[in-house]
């Protein structure tokens, strides 16, 4: 009995270091998970679920760990074991939970955080969990506060879960309550870096990017190896250069160097280097991106998404044939839930950029449909057209544009113009009489009325060719070509004036002068008869431009009595 009660007694040691160990090594992959270091994460988390096999709290962290980095499928594999181990498991019906509405499956989402909580009892952290999943991509911030709330009555000590209310707060813009819920979780943990942090992004947004830098070092001090505080110091550099155009390119510089600090404490795997990305694409760093997504296209773990940054990044370097074949592997691949509007968007300019132009147009089309924020689509599709000499569609487009979209330009509203004259004179001009009998009218009204409003918001400063135009798209307007009344006048007269001031004209403008010297001539011989009128014009139209025809038939017609004059 002695000797049993020797071995009863040695055991009890094995049994206190076998369970520290596993308390110890989940705590590990926890703070991995903290520090975005996903792969070494995984590699703990798996190892536990052999070792330990029976502890859900396992799967449910492997499976958390798969869903940030956009494994859902994996993630659902990973719960549904957790709850095979135990049917009770609050956290892994929080994760199914998540997986759905990642998905976008509403109704089984609610069905699982509903059963998260009613198996959750005192322990906080299913709370904490659904409140996290809100705040995934969709976000819904007062789904998330309303959660974490009732998380804060059963357990206000939970510092993690406090971190999660103030990061919803701050979504939601309640910059006050973010804060105190920041500071409380810092208070139940001095050393809790991660709260620090979001301090800085709460400054980051507010564009006080100094107080931004001291809060992540502070952070730093407390933890120099916590990679997410080089990370948010990044994209705070990011921000920064945006909003002081003045600092952007050494912000954007020292936003990447900051970038591979936060690589270098991670255990660069594909996910932090698809972050990385995420970073390159914000500042605009296409060339360095497409190399980084290069790279991991080679890997044959790599994320899919890697294929979307390839496609963004080759389109944006010119590399249109290599953008469209990676822009395809991905929306074939990754299936709806996936496919997001920009992705529309840049399949629709690379089928354009590669000369598909009629699918690319209809492609842009659909990514405004999916994102009617994206109206200023328009203008990318209304240029698409107009190279393709698509002259109505173009005019239409920039219509459009310009109607609804805060961005448009004076220049987009003469492109209107230009669009609808050309879409007239183009089958006006034409030898087949079925093409030429159906030239719409109606096209020069609208090119009329564009060119009209850039003359009015140009009054100032007038554009010449504004008031060319005009007169073209007024001429054509007359009723009867061979008795014209002088619709155009006004417009040449203007335009000649503008051109003369400036001086010496250059060839193209010389024609130009020379066309707006023919009209009046004609105008002075054939509706004023005033024949003094109309040889002093087409003299100086012949001057500027010795080819023009009305001013070589004029003095044919005259025997070239004005020669020389």
């Amino acid at each position: 009995m002695k000797e049993i009660s020797k071995i009863a007694k040695a055991a009890l040691p094995l049994i206190f270091i076998g369970s520290s160990v596993f308390s110890q090594s989940l705590d590990d992959a926890k703070k991995a998970i903290d520090a975005e270091q996903y792969q070494k994460a995984t590699s703990m988390l798996k190892n536990l679920t052999v070792t330990q096999a029976d502890k859900d709290e396992n799967y449910f962290y492997l499976g958390w760990v798969y869903l940030v980095q956009d494994y859902p499928d994996s993630a659902k594999t990973a719960f549904n074991q957790g709850i095979a181990k135990n049917a009770k498991s609050a956290l892994n019906y929080a994760g199914l939970g998540a997986v759905a509405r990642a998905e976008k499956n509403t109704a089984a989402a609610t069905t699982a955080f509903n059963q998260a909580i009613s198996l959750a009892g005192k322990n906080s952290k299913p709370y904490l969990y659904i409140g996290k999943a809100y705040l995934l991509d969709p976000v819904d911030a007062n789904a998330a506060i309303d959660v974490l709330t009732k998380g804060k009555a059963v357990n206000a000590k939970d510092a993690e879960l406090l971190l999660a209310l103030g990061n919803a707060y701050r979504v939601n813009l309640k910059s006050s309550e973010a804060l105190t819920n920041y500071d409380g979780a810092i208070a139940l943990d001095p050393k809790y870096v991660a709260p620090i942090v979001a301090k800085g992004i709460l400054w980051k947004f507010a564009n006080n990017f100094e107080e931004s830098e001291k809060e992540f070092k502070n952070a730093l001090a407390l933890n120099p190896n916590y990679g997410p505080a080089y990370r948010e110091w990044a994209e705070t550099d990011l921000r920064w250069a945006l909003n002081e155009p003045k600092m952007a390119s050494v912000k954007v510089k020292e936003g990447v160097e900051q970038y591979k600090k936060y690589l270098s404490l991670t255990d660069r795997s594909i996910d932090s280097r698809i972050r990385y990305a995420d970073f390159l694409l914000a500042a605009g760093e296409y060339t360095t991106l497409q190399t980084e997504v290069s790279e991991l296209a080679k890997s044959a773990t790599s994320n899919l998404k890697v294929y979307r940054y390839l496609a963004y990044s080759a389109y944006e370097n010119k590399d249109y044939a290599n953008g469209l074949t990676a822009i395809k592997k991905f929306m074939a691949e990754a299936g709806e839930k996936r496919i997001i509007p920009r992705d529309y968007l840049y399949l629709g300019r690379l089928q354009v950029a590669t000369g598909d132009d009629s699918t690319g147009i209809k492609t842009l089309k659909d990514a405004i449909s999916r994102d009617t924020t994206q109206i200023d689509l328009y203008a990318e599709i209304a240029k698409a057209l107009f190279a393709k000499k698509k002259y109505v569609e173009a005019g239409d487009a920039y219509h459009e544009y310009a109607a609804k979209s805060r961005n448009a330009k004076l220049t987009d509203h003469y492109y209107e113009g230009l669009s609808y004259y050309f879409g007239y004179v183009i089958p006006y001009a034409s030898t087949d009489k079925a093409v030429s009998s159906k030239a719409d009218t109606a096209l020069l009204t609208k090119a009329d009325s564009a060119f009209s409003y850039v003359i009015q918001k140009t009054a100032a400063s007038p554009f010449a060719d504004a008031y060319l135009y005009r007169a073209r798209a007024n001429d054509y307007k007359e009723p009867n070509r061979d008795n014209i009344s002088g619709l155009a006048k006004p417009y040449y007269e203007k335009y000649i004036e503008l051109i003369v001031a400036k001086g010496a004209p250059d060839e193209k403008v010389k024609k130009n002068l020379a066309e707006g010297y023919a009209y009046l001539g004609s105008l002075s011989e054939f509706k004023d008869k005033d024949d003094a009128k109309a040889a002093e014009n087409y003299t100086k139209a012949r001057e500027y431009d010795p080819a023009n025809k009305q001013a070589q038939r004029y003095f044919a017609k005259k025997g070239g009595a004005a020669k020389g004059k």
